[in-house]
């Protein structure tokens, strides 16, 4: 597994390789260069590095070489449960906890991923004050700084809640360091905000001429994630203000039509949202914040697919049954929807659209012509019911060109409105006004066509149900139920069956111990009971 430490940090740790090697092997003679000093200093410059922390960005959802990775943030929750036969074996210790330990692949990737982001972050905000041009506006160098603040506070909010306290890493490392010490949870939280309100008052909003590429950060991503931040720092009223920003600049609309390249075809509006063509602002997706894009026949455009690989099963393991488009393409079905979700989550909702056929898929049929059973419904028993059993269908993905699937051109949704209504119902209740947080809950509903709510039936735990419907597939349960504060409770209510081990241990991620190892000139002290 590719591994990035804190001590990598400057890319300098080969030098160590070579320490044999004659002396003049190592005497520089670059015929050119292409370092930070000297790229830094133009909007070329400066939307190049962007387009390189994206990459790294979006990494957290790629990688090929840990195909369970995406599993680790779904499965040990009350969302999902593994499917035995077809993991990959970096999930097993996020349902098996007993296996938990310091040596972990899950919590070493997303630390590595995390700081590699971060020091990509921190060369642009550093580049923008220190080599950037004085012919390059001052407006565009705010703007690009806030932008690389966005992505260093939303790393850092990753590390927060999963690790804890971790240490700060504000300038660029240029040179190997050994001497890293853990901060304070506080201190990682203020300069989370500090970045985060840097960025909300220098992005722009998503309709300005500012934002040249859809992808692109733009305010109210900043005002979510913030607001997020605010929840889990037991701030809500500052969570509510910048919610309620994010609604009320009237950037962003819920999708209530439908619309797009499918909209002549069976399905609804909720489905719309997560067909290929359909996904980005220019092309109808009014709900869209904050999308990764990714496109067929473009250079570093299609990545492994991973999301399609996790989530949708292997039905095409079952006799009789063929690869096809209308079934989601290849997936491997890593993981399966929990019997919660499946059986529990929508009972006395026969008619919310998120529970349709066309969102979640219940009923397969045998499609190979050459089958005696072509056409009639497949019903299957013992460990076959985990290759095809129910799934969500965001993440659907065929391209006839890639029978097999490696690739995926669709587009990784992050922000959405519908979450924002979400989070600011949790606001609202932890300020103790359930009837605010029933209106904001039935914005939602209405969309979904589902029986409304009163302030009577606002909990946490029915905010965290309507987050498992409407976000089932696209938010790191994980992550939420960490922040909220109740994996325990919900896993061992909801979902005990498929978990063993899970403590009061479990709540924060080990620190990997290569990072405490090479750190021999400080101390990164281990979390408790690892």
């Amino acid at each position: 597994m590719k591994r990035f430490s804190l001590y990598m940090l400057g890319l300098l740790g080969a030098a160590q390789l070579l320490s044999s090697c004659a002396k003049d092997y190592l005497d520089e003679d670059p015929k050119s260069l292409y370092t930070p000093s000297t790229t830094l200093v133009d909007s070329l410059g400066f939307e190049a590095a962007m387009v390189g922390l994206q990459s790294v960005v979006r990494e957290q959802y790629t990688a090929s070489d840990r195909q369970g990775l995406l599993s680790t943030m779904q499965v040990g929750t009350d969302a999902a449960i593994p499917v035995l036969s077809a993991i990959e074996g970096i999930e097993v210790p996020y349902y098996n906890y007993t296996l938990m330990n310091s040596q972990d692949g899950g919590a070493a990737y997303y630390w590595s991923w995390a700081y590699r982001t971060i020091n990509n972050a921190n060369q642009i905000i550093a580049g923008t004050t220190t080599t950037a041009s004085p012919a390059l506006r001052q407006g565009y160098k705010d703007r690009i700084s806030a932008e690389a603040r966005f992505f260093r506070a939303y790393a850092y909010n990753l590390l927060a809640t999963l690790y804890g306290g971790v240490p700060l890493v504000e300038t660029p490392v240029t040179s190997p360091r050994i001497d890293f010490t853990r901060a304070s949870l506080e201190q990682v939280n203020a300069l989370i905000i500090s970045d985060l309100t840097t960025a909300v008052a220098n992005l722009p909003q998503v309709s300005s001429r500012a934002v040249s590429q859809q992808s692109r950060i733009n305010r109210g991503a900043a005002q979510q994630l913030l607001g997020e931040v605010y929840l889990r720092t037991n701030q809500p009223a500052l969570a509510q203000t910048q919610l309620q920003n994010v609604i009320s600049g009237n950037q962003y609309r819920l999708i209530t039509a439908r619309y797009g390249v499918k909209s002549s075809q069976p399905g609804d509006y909720y489905s719309d949202m997560f067909v290929v063509g359909n996904q980005r602002r220019s092309q109808g997706n009014t709900e869209l914040i904050w999308g990764i894009e990714q496109q067929l026949l473009v250079p570093g455009g299609e990545t492994s697919a991973q999301q399609r690989r996790v989530w949708v099963p292997g039905y095409y393991n079952i006799n009789g049954m063929l690869v096809a488009d209308s079934l989601g393409g290849r997936g491997v079905g890593r993981l399966r929807l929990s019997d919660w979700v499946i059986y529990r989550l929508y009972r006395n909702l026969p008619n919310d659209m998120r529970n349709s056929r066309y969102n979640i898929r219940r009923r397969f049929y045998y499609n190979n012509p050459a089958s005696a059973n072509y056409g009639r419904r497949v019903v299957v028993t013992g460990s076959d019911t985990l290759r095809i059993a129910p799934h969500t269908t965001k993440w659907n993905q065929f391209n006839p060109n890639d029978v097999f699937g490696f690739g995926t051109i669709k587009d990784l949704t992050m922000m959405r409105l519908g979450e924002t209504y979400l989070l600011l119902a949790e606001a609202q209740f932890k300020q103790g006004n359930t009837a605010g947080a029933a209106t904001s809950i039935n914005v939602l509903r209405t969309r979904a066509q589902a029986p409304l709510v009163t302030a009577a039936d606002i909990t946490l735990d029915f905010i965290l149900d309507e987050r498992a419907r409407e976000l089932i597939g696209e938010e790191q349960r994980r992550l939420t139920l960490l922040r909220t504060g109740t994996l325990i409770d919900r896993v061992t209510r909801l979902n005990p069956t498929f978990v063993t081990g899970l403590t009061t241990k479990n709540l924060l991620l080990p620190i990997p111990q290569a990072e405490i190892d090479l750190n021999t000139q400080g101390r990164l002290e281990q979390n408790p009971g690892y």
